[in-house]
């Protein structure tokens, strides 16, 4: 005989009683309706003739004996009109025993196959028995813990897929009983539980096995919650970072659509898009296929789909369904390359559904069937629920892309400009493609330019290196004469001849200052203080009080981290700094607008004063829209925008802790040149020998001398435009001509000839001098039709 408490582990015994259902028949017996009058008399007749139904039970033999008078008993919870419509069975609490059901629960079961046992998931061991504990704190102490969980039936139906039951208990039917093993517990013992969830025992010791009865019966109610709980599982797929790394994500993943769409052989790709490009790429990972892009790492989209589909995906932004291949590949005769990638992969039916943000397109997920017609426009529609989520997870898998690909550049090179950024992107995915791909030691690809234009220009500190000598000469005279004047108020007191020599040495400083400063002068004297003053006057400071005061009015006036004066060369520093800053954040304002000119590789550095370089061409912006027209707009731009760093420089020039004059320059390179980036330095540079004459120009022309003069080309108040070529000078005396109609420039245009630099002869300039306005600011800047309106005048 098989009863219910066999291999049972529970807080209570179980046992089959319907006592309080019979309960609930006596008054009906004496209702006023006749017929519901005699139904309850006829129930309550019945358990009068067998009493063990009302006393209860627990072996399952009585069951089958009493099969016929429990049916009637359960005759009003199982309606029979709704048997074929509700998921509906009578059982004990937590316990897979069912012993009646409605025929739709029959028929489930019976679908699932003879070797299908139904069984509770989703509930450890132990909380079984823990729940039962508070089950007993309920029904026994009126001690509500809140403690249920949601509890499932997974059974496969007729196609092998796994459907999802969740169980709802009607427990009106129950009782709880203590027998004399029950412990009587207070609200210390409920305290301590509290805070022991997890201390099994001690449930036990409170609640020990068997030491109640539970006595009735439940009704299970349970509902179809497989496409929720796909949406769930698909969710908690997606928000783990670790989940998606594992070997069975994609099965899993593919496991869960499944059941949403009921399609039993589908299959889940990804593609991501690319709209710099307007491609479908391949995700980086080894476990994500793509299925239409096949073996191909990335297709252009306009090639891919037709234009309906195209239309659909990448501009409406909604599902495209194809349910039958094969038809669509006969009528499109082989022509659409998304029809055709599908049926040479065997599939007959697919959804492409767009992942998108704000209008913009970020992904592709793509849905393949080998059976006609599982997929297609109708449940493609089941994915609205599920979009929100793979969305999030493609942002946060993009942005964890475009992290890797960052660090991959910082790595690899430096900060990129965003003219070119889309280059190093490219590397980048291809170094992660290799790296993906197990290749040994995966390079990063040379990143190159041909054909650009390059502009190049600075504004200079003018007499910089002179103006800093002079500034040390100062800050190291004034401490010269401080420590002279402390080391003769030292012989005075003390005739040392230590104090002496010092004292020669000081003189002979202070000569070297005047008269013969070199390199090496500023680092002797710097030593002389450090090694031998300042020992000197730590010593005295301790020894000798008459000298405290002024040696401690000199270590104030020292520099702490440079052990130095440090007042003249600060304000040089300052200066220069203050000019680098301001000039910069000029350029790099004005840099905005000539970027929305036409689009170009711009860099500056901070030198004593300001030097850009630029390059102009196809191969940097990618499109098929370079004109010439572009480079000449970028030059008349270069020459305003000059123009102006140097107003603002004058403007302010009185803030400035010292005055310093600058002189501004324009080197010009009529030829297309080719650049490189060096990954060892860090930055662009021009690629190939012909080209490294532009970079030998850079380096040495501002230092140039006019032809047969000891003259800099370059001279404060005025701009120079150095060139080689006779087109360059006509070029740039019409944009000389039109700023000077517009009060920028100028009546004073010189033509030089500058003298030959190392491998480098035949150059020339155009030297203009700069007319200053109030408010550079205001000014607006022209473009070169403004200029070509100008002379058509």
């Amino acid at each position: 005989m098989i009863d219910l408490n066999d291999n049972i582990n529970l807080p209570f015994s179980l046992q089959i009683s319907f006592n309080k259902l019979i309960e609930r028949y006596k008054p009906l017996a004496k209702s006023e309706d006749p017929f519901t009058a005699a139904k309850a008399k006829r129930i309550l007749e019945i358990q009068e003739a067998n009493p063990i139904l009302k006393e209860g039970f627990s072996n399952i033999s009585v069951l089958e004996k009493y099969k016929d008078e429990i049916q009637i008993l359960l005759q009003d919870s199982f309606s029979e009109v709704l048997s074929l419509n509700e998921i509906k069975t009578v059982s004990v609490p937590y316990h897979n025993f069912i012993f009646n059901a409605s025929k739709r629960f029959e028929n489930i079961i019976k679908t699932a196959g003879p070797d299908f046992k139904l069984v509770i998931k989703n509930m450890p061991e132990n909380d079984w028995y823990i729940l039962g504990c508070t089950i007993i704190m309920s029904f026994c102490y009126g001690f509500d813990t809140n403690f249920k969980r949601p509890l499932y039936y997974e059974i496969p139906d007729e196609n092998g897929m796994i459907r999802v039951y969740k169980i709802t208990y009607n427990a009106d039917f129950m009782e709880i009983l203590p027998t004399d093993k029950a412990p009587k517990l207070t609200q210390s013992d409920f305290d301590e539980l509290l805070d022991n969830f997890d201390n099994i025992e001690l449930w036990k010791a409170k609640f020990p096995p068997n030491s109640y009865i539970s006595n009735g019966f439940v009704i299970s109610n349970m509902f179809d919650v497989t496409d929720d709980q796909a949406i769930s599982n698909i969710k908690t797929t997606l928000i783990g970072n670790n989940k998606r790394k594992d070997e069975s994500f994609m099965s899993d993943f593919q496991q869960v659509f499944r059941s949403l769409l009921g399609v039993s052989d589908l299959q889940v790709g990804f593609s991501i898009f690319n709209k710099e490009e307007n491609t479908l790429m391949k995700v980086h990972d080894s476990a994500i296929s793509s299925f239409l892009l096949k073996a191909k790492e990335q297709f252009k989209c306009e090639n891919l789909f037709c234009h309906y589909s195209y239309d659909k995906i990448l501009k409406e932004k909604t599902n495209f369904a194809i349910s039958d291949v094969d038809k669509g590949f006969e009528l499109s005769k082989g022509l659409v390359p998304q029809i055709k990638v599908l049926k040479e992969q065997g599939f007959k039916s697919a959804i492409f559904a767009p992942i998108a943000e704000n209008g913009e397109l970020l992904a592709v997920l793509e849905l393949v069937s080998a059976t006609p017609r599982a997929l297609n426009s109708i449940n493609s529609n089941k994915l609205v629920d599920v979009m929100p989520f793979i969305l999030s997870a493609v942002k946060r898998s993009k942005r964890d892309e475009e992290n890797l690909i960052q660090a991959i550049i910082q790595r690899e090179c430096t900060s990129i400009h965003p003219s070119v950024k889309w280059k190093f992107e490219k590397a980048a995915r291809q170094f992660m493609q290799e790296d993906y791909s197990g290749v040994d030691n995966p390079t990063f690809n040379k990143i190159s330019f041909e054909n650009v234009y390059p502009l190049f220009g600075q504004i200079d500190v003018k007499g910089s290196s002179e103006a800093r000598n002079n500034a040390t000469q100062k800050d190291l005279a004034l401490q010269l004469k401080m420590v002279e004047k402390i080391i003769k108020i030292a012989l005075k007191e003390e005739h040392l001849p230590i104090f002496e020599q010092v004292l020669f040495q000081i003189k002979t400083y202070k000569t070297a200052l005047k008269i013969d400063f070199k390199v090496d002068s500023e680092q002797k004297i710097t030593q002389f203080f450090k090694y031998e003053i300042e020992p000197l006057f730590r010593f005295q400071l301790k020894n000798k009080p008459y000298l405290k005061e002024d040696i401690e009015d000199y270590f104030s006036k020292v520099n702490t981290d440079l052990e130095v004066i440090y007042y003249y060369r600060k304000n040089y520093d300052d200066t220069i700094s203050l000019i680098n800053k301001n000039m910069s954040s000029l350029l790099d304002r004005k840099q905005v607008e000539a970027q929305a000119m036409y689009p170009h590789f711009f860099e500056r550095f901070k030198t004593d004063g300001v030097e850009h370089n630029m390059y102009i061409g196809e191969s940097i912006t990618k499109e098929d829209s370079f004109n010439e027209l572009y480079l000449y707009n970028l030059r008349l731009w270069q020459m305003q925008v000059m123009i102006d760093m140097e107003t603002a420089f004058y403007n302010k020039q009185h803030k400035y802790p010292i005055a310093l004059d600058v002189a501004s320059m324009i080197l010009v390179f009529n030829q297309p040149l080719s650049i490189r980036f060096r990954a060892d330095e860090k930055h662009f540079d021009v690629d190939g020998t012909y080209n490294a004459r532009y970079e030998v120009v850079k380096k040495r022309v501002d230092k140039a001398n006019i032809k047969g003069t000891t003259e800099r080309i370059t001279a404060k108040g005025k701009l120079t435009i150095v060139y080689s070529q006779q087109a360059d000078e006509f070029e740039y005396l019409k944009y000389v001509k039109f700023l000077q109609s517009k009060h920028k420039l100028g009546d004073e245009v010189e033509i030089l000839e500058l003298e030959d630099l190392q491998g480098v002869t035949g150059l020339k300039a155009i030297r203009i001098n700069m007319l200053y306005q109030k408010d550079s600011s205001k000014k607006e800047f022209y473009t070169y039709d403004d200029l070509m309106n100008e002379i058509k005048a």
